[in-house]
C-alpha cells in the first residue's frame, strides 16, 4: 500500500471510530495509533458514557498503545485523529513522545494550537485528510442537539 493509501485508511478508521461515538451520543471524534504499519489502538470519545472529562478519544487511544506496546512512549507511532487534539490531549501526545499526529479538521475554539498547547519537538503533524467528513459528521451531530 502507498503512504498516502496507509493515511487515508487509517483516518478513515478514525472515522469509524467517531461515528460509533455519534451513535452512543457521544462528541463523534475518533482516533487510531499505528505502529510499524499496523494499528495498535482505536478509540472515540468516552466523556458521557463514562462520566469523565478526560475520556476523550486520544487519551483512550494513548492508553491503549501503551499497554498494547508495553510502553509509555509512543515515538515509534503515529496518530490518526478526526478533530484537532485540546490542549489536554496535546499536552498527553506531548508526554507519550507520539512520532506522528495526523487529525482531519481544525479546531479553531478548543484546539491546542489556538489555546497554546504544543506537542513534542520531534512530533511531526499533518492536518486537512478528509477534513470535509469529519466536519460534516461533528456539524450534523451538534445540529441535532439544538
Amino acid at each position: 500500500m502507498l503512504e498516502m493509501e496507509k493515511h487515508y485508511f487509517y483516518m478513515q478508521m478514525a472515522l469509524r471510530e467517531a461515528k460509533l461515538a455519534a451513535e452512543k451520543g457521544e462528541v463523534p471524534v475518533g482516533a487510531v495509533i499505528v505502529s510499524a504499519d499496523q494499528f495498535v489502538a482505536k478509540a472515540h470519545n468516552l466523556t458521557e458514557q463514562l462520566t469523565d472529562v478526560t475520556a476523550h478519544a486520544e487519551m483512550q487511544a494513548i492508553t491503549a498503545a501503551s499497554h498494547h506496546l508495553g510502553s509509555k512512549y509512543l515515538d515509534q507511532c503515529k496518530l490518526y485523529v478526526t478533530l484537532e487534539p485540546c490542549t489536554m490531549c496535546a499536552g498527553a501526545l506531548y508526554w507519550s513522545q507520539i512520532g506522528e499526529v495526523n487529525f482531519a479538521t481544525d479546531d479553531p475554539k478548543r484546539g491546542f494550537r489556538a489555546n497554546g498547547g504544543k506537542l513534542h519537538p520531534k512530533t511531526r503533524m499533518d492536518h486537512g485528510l478528509l477534513a470535509h467528513e469529519a466536519r460534516e459528521l461533528l456539524q450534523r451531530f451538534f445540529q441535532s442537539k439544538r
